[in-house]
């Protein structure tokens, strides 16, 4: 059995700390390389935020599959593995980097709540120490479950049983920050911020009222939620944070608004 079963998706830095050892573990920081190199917690590999996206003009679209069976080969991956995967800004990569999981179909991780500054402030030790490579590419095989489409997304405007979280800030949501041909918002979209989600008092963790924030913005379990930003990074946050809550059906719009906002097609309210 795993060390780390017992845990939910959402774990204190001091339940990783005491599992560092594991075997299964494979430790995923999503900082920056500069930050990496300063100090990062022992054995977690690097991960630079951009390899979990496309790039382009809709960056956050899928990497490609060989770009994927690349990184998770140098990560070691493998069916018994346990990841634990964290950042320095709130959840944001750390979330895309938990879609990317759920893509490949590996359910196994957790996410250290606060990341790296929580790490810190509870007074933990860093490691300067870089794993090598595990391995080179291993074959992947990815599921389209966890990832909304522009076209499935426009086909469920209007559905009563759908949630569109833009986790945009609201000037880019009520159109008057425009990062496309188009601005405003994908209709009926509902509007909360990613960052204020995060509890600047407790290092950044996820704050311990988000169950009733959702509820009262009609984000509910009865819902499929269809999660996105400008690229599907800080709409990583709210996929993780959706998913920590035991939400049960929950999409990532990868495309998000650099997609819908230029193409010709699809509807906009501001």
């Amino acid at each position: 059995m795993s060390a780390f079963s017992a845990l939910p998706l959402v774990i204190e830095p001091a339940d990783l700390a005491s599992r560092l050892d594991a075997p299964e573990l494979i430790l995923v920081d999503l900082t920056s390389a500069a930050r990496y190199a300063q100090g990062h917690i022992p054995g977690a590999r690097f991960v630079a935020p951009a390899r979990t996206q496309l790039g382009g003009p809709a960056p956050g679209l899928l990497p490609t599959k060989a770009d994927l069976e690349a990184l998770f080969g140098e990560l070691g991956h493998n069916p018994d593995a346990v990841y634990v995967v964290y950042d320095d800004e709130g959840g944001g990569w750390a979330g895309r980097f938990i879609w990317l999981l759920d893509v490949i179909d590996h359910s196994n991780y957790h996410y250290v709540d606060g990341g790296l500054h929580a790490w810190l402030a509870d007074g933990l030790p860093l490691s300067e120490d870089v794993p090598a490579p595990a391995g080179g590419p291993l074959p992947l095989t990815l599921h389209d479950e966890p990832t909304a489409t522009r076209e499935y997304l426009q086909s469920r405007l209007g559905a009563a049983d759908l949630a569109v979280w833009d986790a945009r800030n609201p000037s880019e949501y009520s159109g008057q920050k425009v990062l496309a041909a188009k601005a405003g918002h994908v209709p009926g979209a509902v509007n909360f911020e990613w960052t204020a989600g995060m509890d600047p008092a407790r290092a950044l963790r996820i704050r311990t009222d988000m169950p009733q924030i959702l509820q009262d913005l009609g984000i509910t379990k009865d819902k499929e939620v269809i999660t996105h930003c400008q690229t599907h990074h800080r709409s990583g946050f709210t996929y993780l944070v959706a998913k920590a809550l035991g939400y049960p059906r929950v999409k990532g719009y990868a495309g998000s608004w650099s997609e819908w906002g230029n193409h010709p097609d699809t509807p906009v309210e501001v």
